[in-house]
């Protein structure tokens, strides 16, 4: 059912974004959904694919979501049109695009109507090299590059991003960064979370836990943790690890295939896709990110280090400049670099690793708050309209 906006003196914003599974960039929608100025802003949600995990949850906001019924990685002419109609139905006064496939789909939608529509472009995903890519996304990265000069303004989520894409043909006069948010009023530090999930994974109160939180994709590189793990248990036998996320469960054989020979899987935990994030993340005594590549601005550190979880992260994207000095760097695909950090953490005393978690806190309360962020996205909605009047 559509929603008649004549006498609506809201500014009407389209987000058209691949799909609402679980992760970074459909995380960040949401929040940026649930603080959003409702006064002025009346936003509207289009998913190429299906609702995924959050499609209820942005519904329940009081925000429209519409499904296009699209196979991952093809487009056909019927799905095209039928987003062409939707588009020209809801005659949105700004379109954003969130990830390659969306940014592409939002800046045809808008020439397919014909409208002078302002079109953002979110990206949410870092390149280190094309050849980690799917052909067919590095087409869609090629196009959009090609695309870009077309666009109110391409949004990266880190600055690396940024830097990749315009050595990538991205137009570098009309971008900026907007980095990922955190609202830090729920992510909060929690003794009784941490003696909570220790006592049901049958864990005595004084294990060192360290987990990483991501769906199972070669990016994540979950190899690289488990076998940092593997060379850890070496020196502290009595560490357990937490593994969260999409297909991250014993129905993954490959998962656990490299678990049995490592032999670690009485110190390995795996959990699966969970809906309780912050509790859990609240539970880490180390927080890890062990990607191999794509990682721009990866919400798993901020949410981390807004718990006070001291984190461990690969320099891959922006990851280390959110860490910055509260935490450790080390390079990607690199076991026992990897191992040697957690070492130097758990080496740490009691007062140690908490001074150093409240300084994790704090550099996100400071740099990175959802308040401010969204404010940033909607001093943007503001500019683009601004600036398309004047055309």
């Amino acid at each position: 059912m559509f929603i008649d906006r004549i006498s609506s003196k809201k500014i009407v914003v389209l987000h058209i974004i691949t799909g609402l599974s679980t992760g970074g960039a459909e995380m960040m929608l949401y929040k940026l959904m649930s603080k959003t100025n409702r006064l002025r802003f009346d936003p509207i949600v289009v998913s190429l694919i299906d609702r995924g995990t959050f499609g209820d949850r942005i519904e329940s906001l009081g925000i429209p979501v519409y499904t296009m019924g699209m196979t991952a990685g093809i487009a056909t002419p019927a799905a095209i049109w039928k987003l062409v109609c939707l588009v020209r139905k809801l005659q949105p006064d700004l379109i954003q695009g969130w990830m390659y496939h969306a940014n592409l789909a939002a800046q045809l939608a808008s020439g397919l109507c014909l409208l002078k529509t302002p079109v953002l472009w979110s990206i949410h995903h870092s390149i280190s090299s094309l050849a980690s890519e799917k052909s067919l996304t590095i087409k869609i990265i090629r196009w959009c590059a090609y695309l870009s000069r077309l666009t109110a303004r391409v949004v990266y989520v880190s600055q690396a991003s940024k830097l990749q894409h315009e050595a990538l043909g991205y137009n570098r006069n009309n971008n900026s960064v907007i980095p990922n948010g955190f609202d830090t009023s729920l992510l909060l530090p929690s003794l009784e979370d941490k003696l909570e999930v220790k006592a049901e994974l049958g864990l005595p109160e004084k294990t060192t836990l360290i987990g990483a939180i991501g769906r199972y994709h070669p990016m994540k590189d979950h190899a690289n943790f488990l076998q940092a793990a593997a060379l850890l248990l070496k020196t502290y036998p009595d560490v357990h690890f937490l593994l969260i996320g999409t297909k991250v469960d014993r129905q993954n054989t490959s998962l656990i295939k490299l678990i049995e020979e490592l032999n670690i899987g009485d110190r390995v935990h795996l959990l699966g896709e969970r809906t309780d994030i912050p509790r859990l993340t609240a539970a880490l005594d180390i927080s890890t990110v062990a990607s191999a590549y794509g990682e721009a601005f990866p919400l798993v550190v901020g949410e981390a280090m807004s718990c006070g979880v001291p984190c461990v992260v690969t320099d891959v994207g922006d990851s280390a400049w959110i860490v910055s000095n509260t935490g450790k760097v080390v390079a990607p695909k690199n076991p026992q670099a990897l191992a040697n950090a957690w070492k130097e953490l758990i080496a740490l005393d009691e007062e140690e690793r908490e001074t150093l978690g409240k300084s994790a806190r704090s550099r996100i309360v400071e740099f990175f708050s959802l308040d401010s962020v969204v404010t940033q996205y909607e001093n943007l909605y503001e500019s683009a309209l601004t600036a398309n009047k004047r055309k």
